[in-house]
């Protein structure tokens, strides 16, 4: 190998030594009742934050307490984190090209790995819920989001990597970076294999990112902007925000007055729901609209939208209404608040 890949090999080892000191994750909880918030910790040997409030709100809806000697990664952890670390000196040290795809394919699947436990973890405290709870909703769980945010009753849960989890990835990075430089300089056989290795952790990390529509949950989920049960599944709407945030509606007119008293571009993607189709949503900027004193939808929005033109066509023509786009639908509403003011 050449010096910097060595160098990498290095830096991504002292990263990981640090991560095991930090917190890695954290899920921060946001309610009325709590202003300030409330914050769940998980380093390499334990929970910390909030824990003790947070295991008594989980007792009201019927979840296990949260408790260090509950979970076996936090006695595996340090130690995988410690081999890793070294492993990392040793490729750099007997500087093989070799050892180096061997570190970097083995800390994918450590990563791949540790994320699919997160997520059993979460999925297991957030259903495997107690009958005889104090509050118990039917059909509601309580699992938060692996990456994101994600509405739980009047908790607002924000799950994110703390700086131990940037660490983590800023070692994967560095790896990354290390393999790309090598297989360069590697012969055309052995590129090959380790370039669709890096395409593949690449995808992976790509969509873990990803987002996408949530389902809602009619009568249950509440109106982001009037505060109202979503009952009509075939007007609801929802906005994603760049920090991955979902904001559910039951009109459009709430999702453009909530839109314009928030932060200037805050909003990542607009969903709507097919009137065609009850409660399925798709994205807005595909899809076709239109306004009619037929569609009596929550708070005098009154807009349909449709995933294709000819069924927008066919519903205005029994009114003689007007098909809108996106573009045309977001001015018609931003007009109307004008007039209004």
């Amino acid at each position: 190998m050449t010096i910097l890949p060595r160098i990498l090999l290095v830096v991504a080892a002292i990263s990981l030594g640090i991560s095991a000191f930090v917190p890695l994750w954290r899920i921060d909880l946001q309610a009325p009742q709590y202003p300030e918030g409330l914050v769940l910790q998980i380093k390499a040997t334990g929970i910390g934050g909030d824990v003790d409030i947070i295991n008594g709100l989980n007792h009201y809806i019927g979840m296990k307490t949260l408790h260090n000697e509950d979970f076996v990664e936090f006695k595996v952890l340090p130690w995988l984190i410690a081999f890793f670390a070294i492993l990392f000196v040793v490729s750099a040290v007997i500087n093989s090209r070799k050892w180096l795809y061997t570190s970097f394919g083995l800390f994918v699947v450590f990563g791949v790995v540790a994320m699919v436990d997160f997520w059993r973890w979460e999925y297991n405290y957030g259903h495997n819920l107690d009958p005889n709870a104090a509050i118990v909703v039917p059909g509601m769980a309580y699992q938060p989001p692996l990456i994101g945010f994600k509405q739980l009753l009047n908790f607002g849960a924000y799950s994110m990597p703390d700086l131990g989890g940037w660490l983590f990835i800023a070692a994967g990075a560095l790896l990354l970076l290390a393999v790309i430089i090598e297989a360069r300089r590697g012969k055309s056989k052995t590129r090959v294999p380790v370039m669709l290795m890096v395409g593949c952790c690449t995808l992976l990390l790509s969509s873990c990112g990803t987002t996408g529509p949530e389902p809602v949950l009619l009568n249950q989920d509440a109106c982001a902007y009037c505060k109202m049960r979503i009952a009509d599944g075939r007007l609801a709407a929802e906005l994603s925000t760049n920090k991955g945030r979902i904001y559910k509606f039951d009109d459009l007119h709430c999702l453009f007055a909530f839109e314009s008293e928030g932060e200037p571009g805050m909003t990542k993607h607009y969903y709507v729901s097919d009137f065609t189709g009850s409660n399925s949503l798709f994205d807005a900027s595909n899809g076709w609209y239109v306004k009619s004193n037929t569609v009596k939808s929550a708070m005098g929005g009154n807009t349909a939208a449709f995933t294709t033109q000819e069924a927008a066509l066919d519903f205005a023509k029994k009114n003689n209404d007007t098909v809108l786009r996106w573009a045309d639908l977001r001015n018609s509403f931003a007009n109307a608040s004008t007039h209004e003011q």
